[in-house]
């Protein structure tokens, strides 16, 4: 039997009569979600605007973003107007590795009161070899941050060369380079490398190509903290430029960390640079770097005063020489070479000294004249007692600023995990990124406030490949920071350090609360990150 053509559109129209009912009832259904902060000045962390907004997580990611209105409920609401909240902060250069597989320090709080919620560990070409014993050892008592790790050129030269200064052998070499390929099967992000400090500075530049080359082939970062800041061998620019040739030949994103023109005599090289770095990238290189916002570094005495042929052989090798009247006077001479490039003993302080704690906090000037001798021998005496560590203020504002405003440059701490009242430790494990927030951002105006998210956020997640990191989008991990801009500070001083810092409001690590209000509430639900996994 025909079925008329009106039946046919009368079916059709009840269809979509019901198809619309059923969109609209969709459409009324409520959202729910754990957290919903509301009325946030949203930051995406690409450098856009802030836009007024909600962000909702369920879990541990980001469900909902933009006016929600009451098309969602959450468990619990937070009302955050006139407050901002972005990505949470990433910081690509930490040494606070040392700290966190203790049962304490693993909660992070120096860490999580700047907002940071991921972390790099093992920069400079240091850290352990083993790096799934690492891993547990961080997961043990749980972290309160996540955690991405590097695999240190120097740990593994000094593994398997030692510290003599030659070239490795090819046995020796390709044991280095199935060491990489081991931590990146263990999920490393890439290779670091610290061609500064001894044994690094011992190898050549083909010997960390071969070893990038291996990160590169896992999708690995190489990081360096390049062979020379200074003029203390190849010049700030060469050693620029050595970076450069191994992101070139191991076809490889290549990182100049805790990027800076060290010491008086190349002040005003920041424009250098920068000109190699953007040469670099023209050419087609993915060359970035990182920066911490202070016009003092933080080494030991010894990497900043002694030349590396004096220490070659390890530290009892080192302070045989001392001893040796026909080298001790060339030491000495080079000493004083160096502590001229740092300009002079009145800009070293030192930060620790297990031998003498009594020298924490003053200078090197001081600590000679106190002992009634000359800097170049206290400096010995001091090393031959055991082995301090210093602040050394020897850089230039205008040159940190310069090397702030690029648009490859990404935040960094480079701070050591700081422990209540021991030393005198660099502000910047406590500070640096609420610095750059703060002083640099909304005081000095360096950066916008977005370009300043940006370079915390979703670039460091771009380099290292963190896909779901870094911004704030429906899907994405909810790891997020809600602050005050006019309440950030970084009460930190080189004098007085253990200060935690101000004007954070909530930090979320993974969807868990883990800064309430401003204060911690104690959770860990930190990860060990894995290169290329969606987590």
């Amino acid at each position: 039997m025909r079925v008329p053509a009106s039946r046919f559109r009368v079916l059709g129209i009840l269809a979509a009569a019901l198809i619309l009912a059923s969109g609209l009832h969709a459409q009324q259904a409520v959202q729910t979600a754990d957290v919903i902060f509301r009325n946030a000045r949203i930051l995406d962390g690409h450098g856009n605007p802030w836009v007024l907004g909600d962000v909702a997580i369920r879990g541990d990611r980001i469900v909902g973003v933009g006016r929600l209105g009451t098309a969602w409920r959450g468990d619990r609401e937070v009302d955050v107007a006139g407050h901002y909240l972005a990505p949470g902060f990433i910081d690509v250069h930490s040494h606070a590795g040392e700290g966190l597989g203790d049962p304490i320090r693993s909660a992070a709080l120096p860490m999580i009161y700047q907002g940071i919620t991921t972390l790099f560990v093992n920069p400079d070409g240091g850290g352990p070899t083993d790096l799934e014993a690492q891993r547990e050892a961080f997961l043990a008592d749980g972290l309160g941050v996540n955690t991405g790790l590097l695999i240190g050129h120097g740990s593994l030269r000094g593994a398997f060369v030692g510290m003599d200064d030659r070239e490795a052998t090819p046995a020796e070499l390709e044991a280095m380079v199935a060491s990489v390929r081991r931590a990146m099967e263990a999920g490393a992000f890439g290779l670091s490398s610290g061609p500064f400090y001894s044994p690094g500075s011992f190898a050549p530049t083909s010997e960390l190509i071969a070893l990038a080359r291996e990160a590169a082939a896992w999708g690995g970062i190489y990081t360096s903290h390049i062979r020379d800041e200074s003029d203390y061998s190849i010049g700030l620019v060469a050693a620029v430029d050595e970076v450069i040739e191994i992101a070139r030949e191991a076809e490889i994103r290549a990182i100049v960390t805790h990027v800076k023109a060290l010491g008086p005599r190349v002040w005003g090289y920041a424009n250098a640079v920068v000109r190699r770095i953007e040469r670099a990238r023209e050419q087609g290189l993915e060359v970035f770097a990182d920066q911490y916002p202070y016009t003092a570094s933080a080494t030991g005495l010894g990497a900043a005063l002694v030349p590396r042929w004096a220490q070659e052989g390890g530290t009892a090798a080192m302070r045989a020489r001392f001893q040796d009247p026909e080298l001790r006077p060339r030491i000495l001479a080079d000493v004083a070479e160096n502590l001229d490039r740092r300009g002079g003993a009145a800009r070293i302080q030192f930060r620790q000294h297990s031998a003498d704690p009594t020298i924490e906090g003053r200078t090197l000037e001081a600590v000679a004249r106190t002992r009634g001798m000359d800097v170049l021998e206290t400096t010995l005496a001091l090393l031959t007692e055991g082995s301090p560590s210093i602040v050394s203020f020897n850089m230039d504002d205008d040159d940190v600023a310069l090397l702030m405003r690029q648009p490859w440059t990404m935040a960094s701490s480079d701070g050591e995990f700081p422990v209540w009242q021991a030393g005198v430790p660099h502000p910047r494990a406590y500070g640096s990124f609420a610095r750059r927030l703060g002083h640099y951002t909304r005081d000095l105006k360096v950066l916008t406030l977005e370009e300043a998210i940006r370079g915390m956020t979703s670039l460091p997640a771009l380099v290292h490949r963190m896909e779901n990191r870094g911004s704030i989008r429906v899907g994405g991990v909810a790891d997020l920071v809600v602050f005050d801009l006019d309440a950030i500070h970084d009460p930190a001083t080189f004098t007085d350090p253990h200060q935690y810092s101000e004007g954070m409001r909530y930090v979320v690590v993974n969807g868990v609360l883990v800064l309430e209000d401003g204060t911690p509430t104690g959770a860990r639900p930190g990860r060990v990150l894995r290169l290329g996994e969606d987590r």
